[in-house]
């Protein structure tokens, strides 16, 4: 499932300041996505570059000019210390030696030093503990998928921002810009494997050429759960409180987070007596999906440029403004399908003691095709970072839409939680743990003299067993000051010191490093029996 939909892409560089935009058409040949990468690229590259004459002293003349200057990042004497379009490629081209490669990831992608892996381990520990206490077992499937099956009518921006080709067999395929239509595929395939409901969940890395902002990166994770084979309303609930259950382990509270939820349904039949039915009913719902990203004038300019008259325009957004459900039902009859399954809904997140995290919003469209019913996405109360940071539904013609007949498909909810917009949350209220700062290391050993690393592993090789982390230190000729630098720094619990005389008697002296490297009141001499 997908957080969110992204706004119109930059035609210089998704990273520049040019307000020039343009919505990609879907892709039709396997080049696409290749193409517009290569453009920007190409834009990038041609801004503040400089002709070079002559060999290697023209381009040491050029780079101590660059050196001189900050390296090119501004324009010297024009617009007013702007940053210009391609600073960040071009800087990294001028200031690495000829014969150094890029030390920058591609753009829009991620490097997770140790220190990054902690904290996205910590974050999938979570996702899966919570997908282990709802009874969800994990799958996966290949990050590169055929392209048909991200190729829809409806005009999704998600289908233009593929990164899609050919490989070398001449087939048209594509990284994968979300998990739901290769969960389809699967399901297909697997036949009469499995027996419903279904309870799956996974991790996958989804790719989308999209303007980068904060939160929101061109590869991103995202945790997805998904019930396939549950018609009634519980499955939405049971993905919602599995939402919930999380915000809360992590650290959260109802006064952080707000959910909104909304129904398909509503705007289905609005749309229907307005007459807005066929081809217009996807690009229309794309277009309200962008209510909290656009000012309502233009909302109202593209809705006109898919066809609509003014009646239907102005029928459709003042339908958004609806603020509860029993408003909805006074326009609507109590009887409406919608009002009915949001009732429910709000009765059994009353049961399961999440009501206070969820409220209605009718604005809540979601800018997928597959979506039938009740719909959610979930928000920082702040506003600090203005975007969806999870979001899902209820979509039973998934499997219709991939070819499956009747008895082949089956009614289906779930929900897409990425991990850009939730860290860059956690990092600004402060609640990604202190202790993921250092590696869990249990033992440091030092030896006194470099004869005696030989010992140092038969130690190390006896703390393993017992399931301890152990590092060696390898490095010759370091003394017991440096051990305990290092060890201080790896934030390790002890030292573990093989001395020659402690070695004779089968013993070794222990440190014990949060009492700190320099007291004494907490070394011991053990024996291996003992460790």
């Amino acid at each position: 499932m997908s957080t969110s939909e992204a706004p119109t892409e930059s035609v210089i560089s998704p990273d520049t300041t040019s307000t020039s935009t343009s919505t990609p058409s879907a892709p039709t040949t396997a080049s696409t996505s290749t193409t517009t990468d290569n453009n920007n690229n190409n834009a990038e590259k041609k801004v503040n570059s400089k002709p070079i004459s002559g060999p290697a002293a023209g381009a040491k003349k050029k780079e101590a000019k660059e050196k001189e200057g900050g390296g090119g990042g501004k324009e010297k004497g024009k617009g007013k210390g702007k940053a210009v379009a391609g600073d960040d490629d071009d800087q990294q081209q001028q200031r690495r030696r000829a014969d150094m490669i890029i030390t920058e990831p591609v753009k829009g992608t991620r490097d997770f030093a140790p220190d990054d892996m902690r904290v996205r381990n910590w974050l999938f520990g979570h996702w899966r503990e919570v997908a282990r206490l709802f009874a969800f077992q994990e799958f996966d499937t290949p990050i590169l998928e055929h392209e048909e099956l991200y190729v829809r009518k409806a005009g999704e921006e998600i289908t233009a921002q593929m990164y899609n080709f050919k490989d070398k067999a001449d087939r048209p395929v594509a990284l994968r810009p979300e998990l739901t239509p290769s969960l389809a595929r699967l399901i297909l395939k697997l036949g009469n494997q499995v027996s419903f409901p279904l309870k799956w969940f996974s991790i996958p890395q989804c790719w989308r050429f999209e303007q980068t902002t904060r939160g929101r990166k061109r590869e991103h994770y995202q945790w997805n759960m998904d019930i396939i084979g549950v018609s009634t309303i519980g499955a939405e609930a049971e993905l919602l409180a599995a939402i919930v259950t999380f915000f809360k382990r992590v650290g959260f509270t109802s006064d952080d987070i707000a959910i909104r939820v909304n129904s398909r349904k509503v705007l289905q039949a609005v749309l229907d007596k307005l007459g807005v039915t066929g081809d217009k009913f996807m690009p229309t719902c794309i277009v309200i999906d962008k209510l909290d990203k656009l000012s309502r004038e233009e909302v109202s300019r593209q809705l006109k440029e898919i066809g609509l008259n003014e009646e239907a325009i102005e029928g459709i957004l003042e339908s958004t403004t609806v603020k509860s459900i029993d408003e909805l039902s006074a326009r609507t009859g109590e009887d409406n399908e919608a009002v009915k399954e949001l009732r429910e809904l709000f009765a059994l997140a009353k049961a399961y003691s999440f009501e206070d995290w969820i409220k209605f919003d009718a604005s809540v469209i979601r800018g997928l095709s597959y979506y039938t019913g009740v719909v959610f996405e979930a928000i920082d109360k702040t506003g600090a970072l203005p975007r969806a940071i999870c979001g899902g539904g209820r979509y039973d013609k998934l499997f219709q839409m991939f070819g499956a007949n009747q008895r082949e498909a089956q009614p289906c909810a779930g929900f897409g939680f990425g991990d850009c917009v939730i860290i860059e949350i956690l990092k600004d209220k402060n609640l990604i743990p202190e202790t993921l700062k250092y590696p869990s290391i249990d033992d440091v050993i030092a030896v006194q003299n470099d004869t005696l690393l030989p010992a140092a592993m038969t130690v190390a090789s006896l703390l393993r067993t017992k399931g301890r982390s152990v590092d060696v230190i390898l490095n010759k000729k370091k003394n017991l000051g440096w051990a305990y630098t290092y060890a201080d720094r790896l934030g390790a619990d002890r030292v573990v010191l093989v001395a020659p005389s402690e070695w004779e008697n089968k013993t070794v002296k222990i440190k014990e490093m949060k009492k700190g490297k320099d007291d004494t009141s907490k070394e011991l001499v053990v024996s291996l029996s003992d460790l």
